[in-house]
């Protein structure tokens, strides 16, 4: 028991050492990830969920011969149907989901996975007590059953999970094990069954907090590898990827999407005239600027040297008129000479454009910022402008 709490505390430190809260309310509410993360993260929960299943599909058979060869034949025979019903059941798990990024696909795969051996649990107990069990063999092995529970809540500890869902995943199995105790099918004296539910509660909070773990970590190789280092905008790379599935989502749901084309006038004047540094200072104004104009759930992406990509879900073309109108107001920025640091801005809207292609829409955004620069920089142009009636930033 004492190794477990000091267990608990080195994950403790791990999980929490030098995050900041945000970070830690990231571990804790499921919804709290970025898109990209989610993604991310569900592909890896359903990729093990599948190996595992997998797994388990052909362990649990094998040891139908054991049971067959320390049960009496009638008991054998049960617990051998009810293997060979769970090894079915994880065989179609093992196939199923596959390709999918889906986070709520990924939690109810996750959901099937601890399923399967909680329902197994609930039959074979109350079999095996209808059955004299005196042997001391069969008394081990009959003791073997009562610690499937740990076995899976063990096995949460490789996903990565938050805590709400470690709770609510763990939440089912120490149930199970609470009910087969009350209802006197356990395989161990009450007081030793009690005994065995506080270790396993505790096993639970350390594979919450590994999963948790697992997650923090995981989060911060995706942000590093998604990120431009210098503006912390998502890389063109990612970027992409991430125009292409806010696309396909807006197509299915015929929901407004509007992407914002940025590109900083005269920037090349800057690093002409002042050196590189002013430049990427005056790149990171800039994306701070846009971030702070823009919602929770958009996207803000660097497309090039100076260029910026604004994702705007669930937005038509006043709502993204809307948010560069805060842009002008709060400014992009200074120029090192003192000046206020202006860009010409394209925006497209996938219902307006009726664009049937992401990049289609980019191409839109595109074209519309190199309007607003040949008819006089600091301006916005939109679906429906003309040069002439290009607005100013």
């Amino acid at each position: 028991m004492g190794f477990l709490k000091n267990k608990i505390k080195w994950v403790l430190s791990i999980v929490f050492f030098g995050m900041t809260m945000a970070e830690v309310y990231d571990l804790v509410l499921p919804t709290r990830q970025s898109a990209f993360v989610q993604r991310r993260r569900s592909l890896l929960i359903l990729s093990r969920v599948r190996l595992v299943a997998a797994t388990f599909a052909v362990l649990t058979p094998l040891w139908i011969p054991v049971d067959l060869f320390i049960f009496e034949p009638t008991l054998a025979m049960y617990l051998a149907a009810l293997r060979v019903l769970a090894s079915i059941a994880f065989v179609l798990l093992s196939l199923s989901y596959r390709g999918s990024d889906n986070t709520a696909v990924a939690r109810w795969g996750l959901v099937w996975l601890l399923a399967i051996p909680t329902v197994f649990f609930l039959i074979s107990h109350p079999l095996l007590a209808q059955f004299a069990i005196n042997d001391p063999a069969q008394q081990v092995i009959a003791a073997g059953y009562a610690f499937l529970p740990f076995v899976m809540v063990a096995g949460l500890s490789v996903f990565p999970i938050t805590a709400i869902e470690g709770v609510l995943l763990a939440g089912p199995l120490l149930a199970a094990y609470l009910l087969t105790g009350v209802l006197g099918y356990q395989m161990l004296p009450f007081a030793s069954h009690l005994g065995a539910l506080w270790l396993l509660l505790l096993l639970a909070m350390v594979s919450a907090l590994a999963g948790m773990s697992q997650l923090h970590f995981m989060s911060q190789l995706v942000d590093q590898s998604s990120h431009d280092g210098l503006t912390r905008a998502y890389n063109r790379r990612v970027g992409e990827e991430m125009v292409a599935q806010q696309f396909i989502t807006a197509l299915r749901s015929n929901a407004a999407l509007s992407l914002a084309f940025v590109d900083l006038d005269d920037f090349k004047s800057i690093n002409d005239r002042y050196g590189h540094e002013e430049g990427d200072s005056a790149l990171r104004t800039a994306s701070s600027s846009l971030k702070k104009v823009l919602r929770r759930g958009d996207i803000l992406v660097r497309w090039g040297g100076e260029e910026f990509l604004a994702v705007m879900p669930n937005t038509d073309v006043e709502g993204a008129r809307i948010a560069m109108a805060r842009l002008r107001d709060a400014g992009l920025g200074l120029r090192p000479d003192g000046g206020p640091l202006t860009a010409s801005i394209g925006i497209a809207e996938r219902l307006c454009d009726g664009a049937m292609q992401w990049n289609e829409l980019v191409e839109r955004a595109d074209q519309r910022m190199y309007t607003a620069k040949q008819s006089g920089k600091n301006r916005v142009v939109c679906c429906g402008d003309d040069a002439v009636g290009a607005e100013p930033v």
